[in-house]
């Protein structure tokens, strides 16, 4: 039999449990599974109070204001990443989406129409003849190109929405020209934003 001088403890008795720690937190978080949260952390986590109502109606108007124009931002953002309920009615569904990545999957000579039309106004405003006659040459030789680069992704859009949907009626004229205007804008601003690469196999 061993002596225990008072105030001195077994090394089995001073030790500190986690097991017991634990179970004496999740009884007293009251069977929760977790121990209750501070103060400070249950209000961080609680909404605020709302805001007071107008006293004005100049100040309802611009808070109705502010609301709007957060929403038709959201709006905008959802549409351009291609959101389906955020895009306008011409922009959605599969056959549409299926157009935008034809044309947005090559390299559209229309892209380049605005930049050629400002260079062809430029020349007009020259004072030289010889200017103003080559600026001609080139609007004409650009406008053949245009109209032969369009004719080819009018049917190769055809040709894709009839194999991927050939069970559906499909107005093709709409959306050979829906494709044809996509593709006499710049890349960068193209709206919605193109979702493939240049050269993807669509």
């Amino acid at each position: 039999m061993k002596l225990r001088l008072p105030g001195r403890r077994n090394r089995a008795e001073a030790a500190p449990d986690p097991a017991a720690d634990q179970a004496t937190q999740l009884v007293k978080a009251g069977g929760k599974g977790r121990p209750t949260p501070r103060r400070h952390e249950a209000q961080g986590r609680r909404p605020g109070p709302p805001p007071p109502p107008p006293t004005t109606r100049k100040e309802a108007y611009r808070r109705m204001r502010e609301q709007q124009a957060l929403r038709k931002a959201d709006t905008r953002a959802g549409a351009a990443r291609g959101d389906e309920l955020s895009l306008p009615a011409r922009d959605r569904g599969p056959v549409r989406k299926l157009v935008r990545d034809v044309v947005d999957a090559r390299r559209n000579a229309g892209s380049f129409f605005l930049v050629v039309a400002g260079l062809v106004l430029v020349g007009y405003f020259i004072p030289n003849p010889a200017v103003q006659n080559y600026t001609v040459f080139v609007w004409f030789a650009f406008f053949l190109l245009i109209a032969g680069d369009s004719v080819f992704l009018g049917r190769r859009i055809k040709k894709k929405v009839l194999e991927r949907f050939p069970d559906q009626p499909h107005r093709m004229k709409g959306l050979v020209w829906y494709g044809i205007s996509r593709a006499t804008m710049i890349r960068r601003w193209r709206f919605p934003k193109p979702e493939v690469a240049m050269g993807a196999d669509v």
